[in-house]
């Protein structure tokens, strides 16, 4: 978690001991390359939704459990 808190408050601050903690707690490459990407599209379609108004959670589908 504290690893997708800064890649989405601070990017810049993302050191070689940030994915050598993610590695030492058992992620490969390929898994810590595919959170980036999950993480980064995550803030891209926030920024985008921000950026154009638009509220996100208006057009979220209803939450079936919610259903009563």
């Amino acid at each position: 978690m504290a690893y997708a808190e800064r890649l989405t408050r601070a990017p810049w601050e993302i050191r070689r001991g940030d994915l050598d903690d993610l590695r030492g707690a058992g992620l490969a490459d390929d898994q810590i390359s595919d959170a980036a990407q999950v993480i980064a599209y995550f803030n891209y379609i926030n920024r985008i939704a921000d950026g154009l108004g638009v509220d996100l959670e208006d057009s979220m589908p209803p939450d079936p459990r919610e259903a009563g």
